[in-house]
């Protein structure tokens, strides 16, 4: 029992190391080629952990040169755009200024009834509002309204809004991100300063954060609120 257990564990941090190695992305976002990787990868794990009799190396093997093949392939399309092409294929416009494509439809397998649900997905339900709607790589629906359909931006106004950066989380269930602190501009004596305005302490806080005008957003524990009377 023991030793499946550990096979198990060894199995699960293989893939585990090897889908970080493939990068961040979601399901709905991984190329072909890194789909099939990874379901493979899921079904060379599974055998051995489940077949005692199967050697551990019949696993961890495999599993190792589709890594390697899927970091190579990821390597030769990132350095090459005809690879690219050729290995993740290219996006393909189904709708060019509200009409729909019919060769690109028929050539993705597309029916209208997927085009129209993705669209209303999209809060277009009129395809008269798309400008251009593309079929990326990964199977999402990419859709660009008409520019007199789109919603208006301060530029339009001739407006030019102040900058706003990424807001610092300085504080994290009651304990104290100094890094953060650091990145934020601001220093440990104006964060308490702060806090004793607010009748709270950091070992008090939930979640406490800087924007890039300085306006601390704070939240205390609920246990740490005074019970109303």
């Amino acid at each position: 029992m023991i030793i499946v257990v550990l096979r198990t564990l060894i199995l699960y941090t293989l893939v585990i190391v090897a889908l970080r190695l493939m990068g961040k992305r979601e399901i709905g976002q991984l190329q072909p080629f890194e789909l099939v990787v990874i379901l493979m990868i899921s079904e060379l794990a599974a055998v051995p952990s489940e077949n005692v009799g199967i050697p551990l190396l019949s696993g961890i093997i495999p599993i190792l040169v589709l890594l390697a093949a899927s970091l190579t392939l990821a390597w030769i399309s990132l350095k090459s755009p005809k690879a690219r092409d050729i290995i993740c294929g290219r996006p393909s416009i189904l709708i060019e200024r509200g009409q729909i494509i019919e060769e690109e439809m028929k050539k993705n397998c597309y029916n209208l009834t997927d085009l129209l649900e993705e669209l209303r997905l999209k809060n277009v339900p009129n395809i008269a509002d798309v400008e251009f709607a593309i079929l990326e790589n990964n199977g999402q629906l990419s859709v660009i309204p008409k520019a007199t359909k789109r919603p208006a931006i301060p530029e339009d106004f001739n407006i030019a809004p102040k900058y706003e950066g990424l807001p610092q989380t300085v504080i994290m269930d009651g304990m104290l991100l100094k890094k953060n602190l650091e990145k934020s501009g601001q220093t440990l004596p104006w964060l308490k300063n702060e806090l004793k305005k607010q009748k709270t302490k950091i070992e008090d806080v939930l979640l406490a954060s800087l924007d890039s005008s300085n306006t601390l957003y704070l939240q205390v524990k609920q246990s740490r609120k005074p019970e109303l009377k």
